[in-house]
């Protein structure tokens, strides 16, 4: 399994960024998809989850703000990102759980200055 993540880069607070991760190796239809992000100097949290029947859902400081959304055919899940803030300066991850282990992208760095 590997998960390719992309996307990320430095915006100004109140701008916008879309997060791209290509499922490689699973059965991307059954899967269900996660973004976390790794604040500097905190620990990992989770963001956004979509599952396999795209139902979706969100920590509740990324409400309205954030959408998760994935393209079965394409195998790829992505994090649209709005009204960015610079409290959402992190390290954003996709994560799936394939036969009880979990699975991590590389990591995309996304920064936000105010």
């Amino acid at each position: 399994v590997q998960l390719q993540a992309s996307g990320g880069g430095s915006v100004q607070a109140g701008g916008s960024l879309r997060l791209s991760c290509k499922a490689v190796g699973i059965n991307f239809r059954i899967a269900d998809m996660g973004w976390y992000r790794q604040p500097p100097g905190k620990e990992r949290e989770l963001v956004a989850r979509i599952t396999d029947g795209g139902s979706t859902n969100y920590v509740d400081v990324v409400k309205g703000r954030f959408i998760v959304s994935r393209d079965v055919a394409r195998r790829m899940v992505y994090l649209q990102m709005n009204s960015l803030k610079p409290e959402d300066t992190a390290i954003y991850y996709c994560h799936t759980v394939r036969g009880g282990r979990s699975f991590w992208g590389q990591g995309t760095q996304v920064t936000v200055s105010s």
